[in-house]
């Protein structure tokens, strides 16, 4: 596997048993412009890396899984004549426009994205997930709430939750809440019977395995592990990275699987209000909704792309 040099996958992958090589890489920033005066030095060297690996390693297919992490390895890809598959989780993200072109396939996240997302190969199969998202039937009314702002937590979400901690508690018998490494002291000062504040997960399986309502952002691995498993959600999407997590969380509410609230919306007052509307009818929909829309035999989907390309 081929990461970028900081970032968690230095971590993630070798505890898997993965053997990982490690790019000093950065992508166009949308929404701080004043950085990407770097990158015309930056970049010629990722891609000069980027291509000795390929060539050192010489794969039958390289997999990008979006993002610019991913360029330095397809640029080596298209020099060394290696065909490549892009994994599309953001169809309209810079890398993966800039690849469309000479992609042998793509794995695309959303059916939409079959037609907008035009390669010799577009099949439609989902995100790919770690074994351990099993479908899971969520006890009506709900009784565990779970919490997440993704891995590094969501400032905007975190001051939410403490702020209705004990209007929530009142409503549910457990309230889990991952708060991200920037919340983790904070959450002590509302530590009670109730309320479990963890500060991040390896086990994120687990936890939705137990969870029957979920209030989440809408990052795309996100939404993917909560429909994986089939819960309802409060999707509170972030404004970051052009708004491509508002886009999904209008999608969302339109299939029915999710209540949205907008980031600059959300207050205490606001998220217990919208606790409040999901009676158990709407909930019984929702998990209908958001079990529909999983995909959790996504891996296999991707490897089988894989292997017919290679081949």
């Amino acid at each position: 596997m081929v990461g970028r040099r900081g970032g968690l996958e230095e971590t993630l992958v070798p505890r898997e048993g993965v053997p990982l090589e490690t790019i000093e890489v950065r992508g166009f920033d949308r929404d701080f412009p004043w950085k990407n005066a770097v990158l015309p030095v930056v970049l010629p060297r990722a891609f000069a890396h980027g291509s000795r690996i390929v060539g050192r390693f010489r794969p039958d297919v390289v997999l990008g899984v979006g993002g610019y992490v991913m360029a330095p390895a397809l640029i080596g890809a298209r020099l060394h004549g290696i065909p490549y598959v892009l994994a599309v989780f953001e169809a309209s993200g810079l890398a993966n426009r800039l690849f469309r072109p000479g992609a042998a396939a793509a794995c695309v996240t959303f059916p939409h994205d079959v037609e907008r997302f035009r390669t010799p190969r577009t099949e439609f199969t989902g995100f790919p997930l770690r074994p351990g998202f099993d479908r899971h039937e969520p006890r009506i009314p709900a009784r565990r709430l779970l919490i997440t702002g993704a891995s590094t937590g969501a400032r905007r979400i975190n001051e939410a939750v403490w702020g209705a901690l004990p209007q929530l508690l009142d409503r549910f018998e457990e309230v889990v809440h991952l708060t991200g490494a920037q919340g983790e002291a904070r959450s002590e000062e509302f530590l009670r019977n109730g309320y479990r504040p963890i500060a991040f997960t390896h086990r994120m399986s687990d936890l939705l395995g137990e969870a029957d309502l979920v209030i989440c952002r809408c990052g795309v691995g996100t939404i993917s592990e909560v429909t994986a498993v089939g819960l309802p959600m409060i999707c509170v999407p972030g404004t970051f990275g052009g708004g491509h997590q508002n886009r999904l969380s209008e999608e969302l509410e339109a299939a029915g699987a999710a209540l949205r609230i907008p980031d600059p919306e959300l207050t205490p007052d606001r998220l217990v209000e919208a606790v409040d509307g999901l009676d158990a009818d709407r909930l019984r929909r929702m998990t209908a909704a958001s079990a529909a829309m999983g995909r959790p035999g996504a891996a296999e989907a991707v490897l089988r792309v894989l292997e017919e390309v290679a081949a």
